[in-house]
């Protein structure tokens, strides 16, 4: 779902992501209702928010049981809402700590060692969910990335990663990208090795290939081409294996071997 553009319509955008952090409607409303006010009484929140007057001490409860409003004991009450900018330095605070009793909570449940050896080829839709893939990749690699894509996917997330990654040993080669961008790699990347690309992307409706320590591998392309909006959940499609004798990790070693094998080091064995 396409949130609202917080520039043209930013009530809107407000209450959407107040609700998708556990506001009800209502309350999310009269917050809203309240931040453009700057104070107010039940019958001034329900005429700017067309939330029922009835329904606002409700939802004033709720606000001010998460620390989002103030109540002034006065006839009839006064209401005040936090700043926008505390509101949202509240809700950050509470998303880093959920997002982290999660990771703990998951990696509880993880098995102690992931299989490493797959017959088949897993699916990944949507250009985020492909990227936070390749970053896992990168992040768990021991010894080598070999890595092609289109520069519009080369983003400052995967050089960070690869720059990571480098530092930590593990040897860069890099391919696909233009004299200008190999350039800014190398700033980053003093290591890492480039080379020319399979074929000239622009052709294609390639996204990215890539393999891990020749036992890993991961291929995408662009569903609708060139054209494809990062934002469309449809906008690249990957598939990626892992094993020794995994049919996609066999085929890639090969081409990768081939397109590098006057370098020894990247045999891949």
């Amino acid at each position: 779902m396409k949130d609202s553009d917080p520039t043209e319509d930013p009530q809107a955008a407000a209450i959407e992501q107040f609700e998708r952090f556990g506001l009800s409607a209502y309350a999310a409303r009269t917050f809203v209702a309240l931040a453009s006010l700057g104070t107010g009484t039940a019958r001034d929140v329900s005429q700017v928010s067309n939330v029922p007057r009835t329904r606002v001490y409700d939802a004033i409860d709720e606000l001010h049981d998460r620390g989002l409003v103030d109540i002034l004991q006065s006839s009839p009450k006064q209401f005040w809402a936090v700043s926008g900018e505390t509101a949202s330095r509240m809700f950050e605070h509470e998303l880093q700590h959920r997002s982290e009793v999660l990771r703990t909570a998951l990696s509880e449940l993880e098995p102690v060692e992931r299989q490493a050896e797959q017959r088949g080829v897993w699916t990944v839709d949507g250009q985020s969910a492909v990227t936070e893939r390749v970053l896992e990749f990168f992040a768990n690699a021991d010894d080598e990335i070999v890595y092609m894509t289109v520069e519009d996917l080369l983003t400052d997330d995967l050089v960070d990663g690869l720059s990571e990654a480098a530092n930590r040993g593990v040897s860069i080669k890099l391919g696909g990208v233009s004299p200008d961008v190999q350039e800014h790699i190398q700033d980053r990347i003093p290591g890492a090795t480039m080379f020319e690309s399979l074929w000239v992307w622009s052709d294609t409706p390639a996204g990215r290939l890539m393999m891990v320590d020749g036992r890993k591998t991961l291929v995408s392309a662009l569903v609708n081409g060139t054209d494809a909006a990062p934002t469309d959940p449809r906008s690249e499609t990957a598939i990626w294996g892992e094993g020794e004798m995994n049919s996609l990790v066999v085929v890639l070693k090969a081409i990768f071997t081939w397109r590098l094998g006057g370098d020894d080091s990247t045999r891949f064995e």
